[in-house]
């Protein structure tokens, strides 16, 4: 899967496909979370899960301009957690900072969406931490909001 979109500000093109094996450093980069430690075996799990598996509920895109990765979002379909139909789940997203607010995104947010719909998803959700302000505006901007259910925790 590969989708080109024309940046009208930049005359730059904005490619969007599967994530490759050869991805992986520069995803590694674009990820902000967490601590930096067990940051690499972490993706490197998610690499081995969603881009080698060839699993069809398995999402890993990346943006690119130019040849270079500047974004990425992972989901894929779950079904019947506790009793829930088949939805897809969007866990990672990110932009770097240099290319936010050309879009990109929300053409990743519309195409994983498009993959989770042919997965056989009618629902996509996400979970998004209360203080991220950026991320929670970004998602409530794609037309997301509260769901049904409720997260529950304990330490």
């Amino acid at each position: 899967m590969e989708n080109s979109y024309p940046d009208t500000h930049m005359k730059e093109q904005i490619i969007i496909r599967n994530a490759r094996p050869s991805d992986f450093d520069a995803v590694l980069a674009l990820d902000e979370t967490g601590h930096i430690e067990g940051k690499q075996a972490t993706w490197r799990r998610i690499f081995e899960h969603y881009v080698n598996c060839g699993d069809d509920d398995c999402h890993f895109l990346v943006s690119e301009i130019n040849g270079k990765v500047v974004g990425f979002i992972v989901g894929e379909v779950r079904a019947w957690e506790f009793g829930s139909p088949p939805c897809g789940w969007v866990f990672a997203l990110s932009v770097s900072p240099r290319n936010r607010k050309m879009g990109i995104g929300q053409r990743m947010f519309e195409e994983i969406c498009t993959c989770l719909k042919h997965s056989g998803a009618a629902t996509v959700r996400t979970m998004v931490e209360r203080e991220d302000k950026l991320t929670l505006s970004f998602f409530r901007n794609q037309g997301l909001s509260s769901g049904r259910y409720v997260e529950l925790e304990k330490s």
